[in-house]
Parts: structure tokens; C-alpha cells; sequence
């Protein structure tokens, strides 16, 4: 894909000047940009030469349309060309670009992965980067709400049908071959762009600005690939979900390692000063009822319960304060013993990974994924480097990253010689059963982050980030009000003569009193 490139560079048409070929991708972008938000109405459009370093420019350009709440149509040749631009995107801008394919088994692939993959985000409040292109895509889904819901159905049955013709809108950034443009509803954007190929007739139907970088001469098929056999089909059916389930591998990944990351803050934080709180309040419930039942208070300590409510009402706030402490230490001590178990230190950074971090681990998963393996050793392996590969992204240990992508370099990428030059029945065989298996991979992590996203620890956990953008942390405000009603508690043990330490003995006086 590269040679095509530099091959288009060459063959383009006079007017490149010297400039062009040494832009930095941000200084092509930002010239592009200038062309597109100046130019009066040009039904003919712009041109502009192919610069060095060509997809990143253009995933630069990607980041400032959405930076500037426009669309974009950006048109490619064929397929060929939307992995290299899927990989340069920037990693949290990607669930909004719609990178689909012309091959309708691909394209299937390709729209449940980036739903998912917006799904996913918008539950995490798109992240901290790039906060104003994640409010305005929730602007796009609240103003669209049914087009979301039909987009979600169809996701979630997993039927072969076509995905609802509104489904594409959701999307503010749209990269696709010219024939998977022509094979859909034509839909406008803000701005279009023509990598160098030609749509012809349909120009003037792409975007209110209209921009062909390479000129107007067609470099490609511009028509939905065709396959030699059904092997050379099933390759890029498996090349397809290995690269979309890379994308969900590295959303899972961040995702649960956000979740560990505030868990272990909030309880930290939050979770201790509970659990100190309920078994203050226990111990004070013990102290109250005690003195009920001294002689010189407990006027009818003989009677029966239902005569004395004032006694019987002191019991049963005892024990529903006792059981409540139980349910806090036991939940604590398992937290405690989970985290010595996975050798987790409580003064381990907080989970922050660069962008580079995050591509070094989803080409890793890409690269790597067990569920590509060709036998169980490879398989063994391959589990081993990922295992490695998640602890180094949770840890943000790039040189970690670094040295599991040797080791799969110095294995020669075990297996994946054998399958790309196998031919015949059993090669095709072993190509369905790895298919099978990513798709159950691919359903399994969309599972998982649903779980994820609906349990009330992650609410919190958005609450929390949301807070926080506003200069605010929710935790340790709630940490400040419980100390507030520890200091309340242990004010009224004193005045009770309770002096002593209430948590020297951890906690083991709370038993029931006689």
C-alpha cells in the first residue's frame, strides 16, 4: 500500500511544488483545512498533491474536522487503503469514524465492531481526550435517538440483513472505498474528500466542500474486490476481525483497568472510612443497649420485649449495625486479599497510558490474538505473550510492550507461515474454525463490557470522572463526609465513658453482648 502511495506521488500532475513533499502530516492538514473552510462554492472542487506521510496527514485532518464540529466523506480507491487509516487515527477519535469496507462480509464486521466501540465509549463518557468532539457526538445521538436505537437492534441480533440506512449518519467522520460509497444511500457531508480516486458523476453529491488530494485520476480498482478462491476470501474475512477485534481488545483492556484503578482509590479513600464507620456505629449501638440494661436504667429489664419496645428497638438496631460491620470487614479483607493475590501495590501509579501505549497494545492484539492460533502449542504461546502484553498495558510499561513484540518476532510469528501459503480443503477449514472462533471472541468482549458498564461500582466511576472535569474529586469529598460522621460517632462513644481505642483491637470486641 505504501509503494501505491509513493507511486501516486510520481504520477501526479504538474503544480506539486517542493513544499508539498516536506509538510509535516500536521502542516498538510492544516493547509487542507485552510483550502476547505475558505473556498467559496466550487461544484468542480479543489486539488491538492499527495504529501509525504499521506495517511497521517489525513488522520490529522480527521481530528480537526471533528475538532470544528463538521463532517467528513473521505473517499478512498478500495479496501486495500482503510487498515493503514484505521491504524492512524487517533485512538480516542476512532469509535467516531465509520471505516467500512466494500466487501459486504468485511463491512458487516466493520459496523458492529465501531458501534460497539462508540457504545463503549459514550458509556465512558468518551474519555478525558478530546471532551468537546465526545459532547458533540452525545449532541448526535440525543438528536438522533431513533436512528441509535435502530443502529443498537441491529447490532445486537447479529442477523445477516443490512444495517438500518440511518445507521451510517450516527457517524460524523465516514472513510470508504468509492464502491462502498455507491452501494449505500449517498449521504452529503460538510466536507468530502477524494484520496486519489474519482467518484465521476457522483462529485457533486459528496459535500458542501469538495477536496481531490491526488488529482482526479482514479489509482485504484474503485470496485468491491474480487477473490481468487474461497481461501483468499476466508484470509481477508480473518484479517477483517483480527484487525476489529484489536480495536475491542484495547477498549476492554482500558476499560477494566480504569475499573481496577478506581477501585483500588475508592477503597483507599472511600471504602476503609466506611468500613470504619460501620463498625463504629455497632460499637456504639453495643454501648447504648449496655446501658440500657444496667440496673440503675433498666427499669423493666424483666419485662418481656413487646413491653419494653424502647430495649427491644435498641436490639434490633444493634444487630442490624453489627451485621452491616461484618458485611464491611468481610468485603474488605476480600478486596485486601484479592489485590496481595495479583501482587498489586497501593502506591502503583494511576492507570494513565500514552497513545503510543495504546497502539503498541492493540497491534499486539492484532498481531498476537490466541484465538488465531493453529494448534494448542501455538495457542499456549500466544496466551502467554497476550497475558504479558495486559499486564504491561495495565502497568503503562511500554519497554515491557516493546520486549513481548521481540519475542513474538524471534517466533517468527508461529503458525501464520503455515496458513497463509496453505491451500486446498484444509487450509480453508482451519481458516473457517479461527473465523468461528474470533466472532465468539468478538461476541464475548461485547458481553463483557456491557456487564461492565452496567454495574453500580462503574456508575460511580462515571460520576466520578464527570466531577472531576470540573475541577471537583467526588471521592475525596465523600471521604471528608464520612470522617465528618466518624468524628460524630466517636463523640458520642465518649459520652458514653468509651475511651478506648475503638480500632486497637481490630474490631475484635464486637461481639454480641451478654
Amino acid at each position: 500500500m505504501l509503494r501505491k502511495i509513493k507511486n501516486m506521488r510520481r504520477s501526479e500532475a504538474p503544480g506539486s511544488s517542493i513544499d508539498d513533499q516536506t509538510r509535516t502530516p500536521e502542516q498538510s492538514a492544516a493547509y487542507w483545512w485552510r483550502l476547505v473552510s475558505s473556498a467559496e462554492d466550487q461544484p468542480a472542487g479543489l486539488e491538492a498533491p499527495v504529501p509525504r506521510a499521506a495517511i497521517e496527514a489525513l488522520a490529522q485532518l480527521v481530528t480537526k474536522v471533528l475538532t470544528e464540529r463538521k463532517t467528513l466523506l473521505l473517499l478512498v480507491p478500495d479496501d486495500e487503503f482503510l487498515p493503514a487509516f484505521s491504524s492512524a487515527l487517533d485512538i480516542s477519535l476512532r469509535p467516531l469514524c465509520l471505516v467500512l469496507p466494500s466487501a459486504d462480509f468485511a463491512a458487516r464486521i466493520a459496523m458492529r465492531a465501531t458501534l460497539s466501540l462508540m457504545k463503549s465509549r459514550l458509556s465512558r463518557n468518551g474519555g478525558d481526550e478530546h471532551a468537546l468532539a465526545w459532547a458533540n457526538q452525545m449532541e448526535r445521538i440525543n438528536t438522533q435517538a431513533l436512528a441509535w436505537r435502530d443502529a443498537q437492534e441491529w447490532n445486537s441480533s447479529n442477523a445477516r440483513r443490512d444495517w438500518p440506512t440511518t445507521t451510517p449518519d450516527l457517524f460524523p467522520v465516514r472513510i470508504l472505498p468509492v464502491a462502498a460509497y455507491r452501494a449505500q444511500a449517498r449521504k452529503r457531508a460538510d466536507i468530502a474528500v477524494c484520496f486519489c480516486c474519482d467518484p465521476g458523476t457522483d462529485a457533486a453529491f459528496l459535500g458542501d466542500r469538495l477536496l481531490y488530494i491526488g488529482g482526479r485520476t482514479a489509482h485504484g480498482k474503485q470496485h468491491a474486490p474480487t477473490y481468487a478462491d474461497e481461501a483468499a476470501r476466508l484470509r481477508a474475512e480473518l484479517a477483517q476481525l483480527t484487525q476489529e477485534i484489536g480495536e475491542l481488545e484495547l477498549e476492554l483492556a482500558t476499560a477494566q483497568a480504569e475499573m481496577t484503578d478506581f477501585t483500588h482509590r475508592y477503597y483507599r479513600v472511600v471504602g476503609r472510612r466506611m468500613t470504619e464507620l460501620d463498625v463504629l456505629k455497632a460499637k456504639l449501638a453495643r454501648r447504648q443497649l449496655e446501658a440500657m440494661q444496667r440496673p440503675d436504667t433498666a427499669q423493666h429489664a424483666n419485662e418481656a420485649p413487646a413491653v419494653n419496645p424502647a430495649m427491644q428497638q435498641a436490639q434490633d438496631t444493634y444487630r442490624e449495625y453489627q451485621r452491616q460491620a461484618d458485611r464491611s470487614r468481610e468485603e474488605s479483607a476480600r478486596f485486601e486479599q484479592a489485590r496481595r493475590e495479583k501482587g498489586e501495590s497501593e502506591s502503583a501509579q494511576p492507570f494513565r497510558p500514552s497513545s503510543e501505549i495504546k497502539r503498541m497494545f492493540r497491534h499486539l492484539a492484532q498481531r498476537i490474538h490466541p484465538d488465531r492460533a493453529v494448534n494448542e502449542a501455538d495457542r499456549a504461546w500466544r496466551t502467554q505473550l497476550m497475558s504479558e502484553a495486559n499486564r504491561a498495558y495495565r502497568a503503562g510499561n511500554a519497554d515491557a510492550l516493546r520486549e513481548v513484540a521481540t519475542l513474538w518476532e524471534e517466533g517468527g510469528g508461529r503458525g501464520q507461515t503455515s496458513i497463509s501459503t496453505a491451500t486446498g480443503t484444509s487450509a480453508q477449514d482451519l481458516l473457517r474454525q479461527q473465523i468461528a472462533t474470533m466472532r465468539e471472541r468478538f461476541e464475548v468482549i461485547r458481553g463483557e463490557l456491557h456487564s461492565l458498564f452496567g454495574s453500580r461500582l462503574y456508575e460511580l466511576f462515571l460520576a466520578a470522572r464527570q466531577i472531576g472535569r470540573y475541577g471537583r474529586d467526588m471521592l475525596q469529598e465523600l471521604a471528608d463526609k464520612l470522617d465528618t460522621q466518624i468524628k460524630d460517632v466517636l463523640a458520642a462513644l465518649r459520652a458514653l465513658g468509651d475511651t478506648a481505642d475503638p480500632f486497637g483491637d481490630s474490631f475484635s470486641d464486637l461481639s454480641a453482648p451478654s
